[in-house]
């Protein structure tokens, strides 16, 4: 039986709209993270010529530039294994203390101390790999702390919402965090990045810019995750659940796996929809991922080009998630994925089609992909509470992150291995599509059924 669309609900609380908005705060803020560190400021810096061998040129430099990329590479590979390993069991033992929110404070907390730490990194000439691989260590830690933190913020979502509201609830989340990364980039780059001298008389001397940059996103995620932390309360710890040791928690997860996939009658979905969100999360990553790369290597954006096309881009999936969250409590959250999985899946495949069409053609089909993709990670969140059990919550989204870290590798090895067979950059479209296929299909395969 399909998920069904959550309208009809007796006595259901009415949630303050202040702790909705103090709870999307959080999202708002985590752009810091997102958009600034991962995406297109600190990484692009690490693996830029600021912190190649000063003299190189040609062919050197593109080696020793490969190679500072594959050293970000199993960076973040080590950082995903960690979550995949810490998130579940974290997740299990927070649900059973009832210490979500202190947990959430501890881990968003270290990220922000991290990200401060960003800011000390150099490219000084006499250090430059002790300086990169600082830097990549940082990156590492505060991947493997924000991962985390993620768990207990996303299980807080049923404090915040209500069965009938949490399609909407979690739309205005991830809306948030679109559009607060596009106002911190607008910020930044007014501010820092783009002019000469910017704010405080920074300049772009040892990437000083750069890093000013990086402190003053610390700063504001700091700042807007205080709310969540005063406005929405602890969940209620549910009646006899124990209180177990970090060990005694694996043993758990393990339990919790094993009793899923054995109620074939209820939650054995459940254990369909991780496995195949997981690979359809790590296609719409490699939307992201690669979307930049394959703007500059196959369309001929320039460098400003793109970044003026990431500030589009994530105006259009933030709107189209806030939209699409009201929707999905109307339809159904499995509806809204699938819909949002298909149209990624043909939108794809006409900008592989179009390839030879130039930059209008890839400003219409990106922006369509990115029309798709927000609501696709959005309704996967409501999705995942609604076929929850009461007072697992964080377990749950423990293993949601687990899944995900577990297929991270899809999408860069589909990409890889379609430009390599091909020789053309362009047949790694078609990978990242394939992905995304593939997890559709495993997803029309499991039918969820709701707890709540």
């Amino acid at each position: 039986m399909a998920v069904a669309p959550q309208t009809a609900v007796v006595d259901t609380p009415v949630i303050p709209r202040r702790r909705v908005l103090a709870w999307a705060a959080w999202d708002w803020g985590s752009a810091a993270f997102n958009a600034v560190v991962t995406t297109f400021v600190f990484t692009r810096w690490l693996t830029s010529d600021a912190f190649a061998t000063p003299g190189l040129s040609g062919a050197a430099l593109d080696r020793e530039l490969a190679t500072h990329s594959s050293w970000l590479g199993w960076g973040l590979t080590i950082a995903g294994v960690l979550v995949a390993v810490l998130a579940p069991a974290l997740g299990r033992r927070a649900d059973g203390t009832g210490h979500r929110r202190r947990a959430l404070a501890w881990l968003t907390g270290l990220t922000v101390l991290v990200c401060a730490a960003m800011a000390l990194v150099v490219p000084d000439p006499d250090a430059l790999t002790l300086n990169l691989v600082a830097g990549i260590a940082l990156l590492a830690v505060g991947t493997v702390t924000f991962e985390l933190a993620s768990v207990h913020y996303n299980a807080l979502l049923s404090t915040v919402s209500t069965p009938a509201t949490v399609g909407r609830v979690s739309g205005i989340g991830w809306g948030a965090g679109y559009l607060g990364g596009i106002v911190l980039l607008a910020v930044l780059l007014v501010g820092f990045v783009q002019p000469d001298v910017g704010w405080f008389g920074v300049t772009a001397d040892n990437g000083a810019n750069i890093r000013a940059a990086v402190f003053a996103s610390a700063v504001w995620f700091g700042v807007f995750a205080v709310p969540v932390l005063i406005a929405v309360p602890e969940p209620p710890v549910v009646a006899g659940a124990p209180r177990v040791g970090f060990v005694e928690s694996y043993r758990r997860v393990l339990a919790d796996l094993r009793g899923l996939w054995r109620e074939a009658g209820g939650l054995r979905g459940t254990v369909g929809f991780l496995l195949a969100s997981a690979v359809y999360r790590d296609g719409l990553t490699g939307v992201f991922t690669f979307g930049a790369v394959i703007a500059s290597g196959t369309f001929g954006f320039s460098a400003s080009g793109v970044l003026v096309f990431a500030v589009a881009a994530n105006v259009v999936a933030g709107v189209a998630t806030l939209v699409c969250g009201r929707w999905d409590d109307v339809l159904g959250s499995r509806r809204i994925v699938l819909a949002a999985l298909v149209g990624l899946v043909i939108t794809g495949i006409a900008t592989f089609a179009l390839a030879d069409r130039g930059q209008a053609a890839f400003w219409v089909c990106g922006l369509l992909l990115c029309l798709f993709v927000g609501p696709a990670q959005s309704a996967s969140r409501s999705l995942l509470l609604r076929v929850t059990p009461p007072g697992r919550e964080s377990a749950m989204f423990g293993l949601y992150a687990t899944t995900g870290r577990a297929a991270s590798f899809l999408s860069p090895l589909a990409f890889s291995v379609a430009v390599g067979v091909s020789g053309s950059q362009r047949w790694g479209i078609l990978g990242i599509v394939l992905v995304i296929a593939v997890g559709c299909g495993l997803l029309l395969a499991v039918r969820p059924r709701a707890t709540a």
